[in-house]
């Protein structure tokens, strides 16, 4: 067996790994309005955002081919005979940016996994050829993405809960609750197929990248539906496990959660991540849902929102990109020794 076959196997294996904790550390936000206001038990809620999550993740496949294409040029990190600097860079990422979604995990920080993915890509192949080896358009294209839909999300997630403020203000509010407690499923199971269509689909171009980068796919090739379909049980799996710590942040600690705040919070969510994967955007699922709670608190209440742990998120988004790409490229150097 040929060293790059092996290091090939490798990559798969730590992308599926990639898109199992994302499961239970991503996904985690999809759910937690919904858990925190009672409107399904966690087990009900962790089975259908894993069921949702699966089916999103096989309907769409245009931000995989973002994330393997618009990065770093795949064939630029080709691997021969004579170097495998490709597979290197590559399992580098993966590892540096499983490392860092299971620091933050276990802290129970709702970080960016996109973040620590596209960081983690750029500081390993920075470290093995330099600056000029990313693609500046493309990249520069995510990295907007990623900022400018946090702020989109708390827009809409404002405008959203105050248009809801004035269409319901003199029904009953208890009565009012009561349904919008039953239509929270509805919105939790459309933001968990939101989180399926552009979160599984980073692993799915990572493995891209590599089957390109390695020649066993040519240049042109779309994400294999073998590839898609293991992403999209890896995530679905990593999902049924659930993410409590990272529940409890998202649905407790940023403001108090009723179910009205919930459903507008969740369709903000789910309608700019969809958004973004009809465009083949890769957005952090974290920030959008997060930043959507943190939009609607405000318009709720301003003194209700917690802005302690909003700040902390923030700080955590902050860092994540640099740590990444620092952790990624140190594990480069590591790999470059080994193989």
């Amino acid at each position: 067996m040929s060293l790059i076959l092996i290091l090939t196997i490798l990559i798969v294996i730590c992308a599926l790994a990639f898109d199992f904790i994302n499961g239970f550390h991503d996904t985690a936000n999809a759910i937690a309005t919904s858990v925190s206001t009672k409107a399904l038990k966690p087990r009900q809620a962790i089975l259908l955002a894993a069921i949702m999550n699966f089916v999103g993740a096989m309907t769409f496949t245009g931000v995989a081919k973002t994330i393997s294409k618009d990065i770093v040029d795949p064939f630029t990190l080709s691997s021969s005979a004579a170097t495998n600097t490709g597979s290197i860079v590559i399992l580098a990422a993966l590892i540096a940016a499983v490392a860092w979604n299971l620091i933050t995990w276990y802290y129970g920080i709702p970080s960016s996994s996109s973040h620590a993915l596209i960081g983690s890509i750029a500081g390993a192949a920075v470290a093995a050829k330099g600056l000029n080896i990313l693609n500046y358009q493309g990249f520069i294209k995510i990295l907007e993405a990623l900022i400018l839909s946090p702020i989109l999300a708390f827009v809409v997630g404002y405008i959203l809960y105050s248009i809801f403020k004035v269409a319901f203000k003199n029904f009953n509010l208890t009565k009012t609750n009561r349904n919008f407690r039953f239509i929270q499923i509805a919105t939790a199971a459309l933001q968990s197929y939101s989180h399926g269509t552009n979160d599984a689909q980073k692993s799915m171009g990572i493995i891209t990248m590599a089957l390109i980068a390695n020649n066993y796919l040519p240049t042109t090739a779309d994400v294999p539906h073998w590839v898609q379909f293991s992403c999209a049980l890896a995530m679905g799996l990593g999902t049924s496990i659930g993410g409590w710590k990272i529940i409890k942040t998202v649905g407790g600690k940023i403001m108090k959660i009723r179910p009205i705040n919930g459903v507008a919070a969740d369709l903000t969510g789910a309608g700019i991540i969809f958004g973004a994967s009809l465009i083949h955007m890769p957005v952090s699922t974290t920030h959008v849902i997060s930043s959507g709670i943190l939009g609607v608190g405000s318009s709720h209440r301003l003194k209700g929102v917690k802005w302690g742990t909003a700040q902390r998120m923030l700080i955590t988004w902050v860092i994540t990109l640099p740590i990444s790409a620092l952790l990624a490229a140190i594990c480069y150097f590591i790999l470059n020794l080994i193989f």
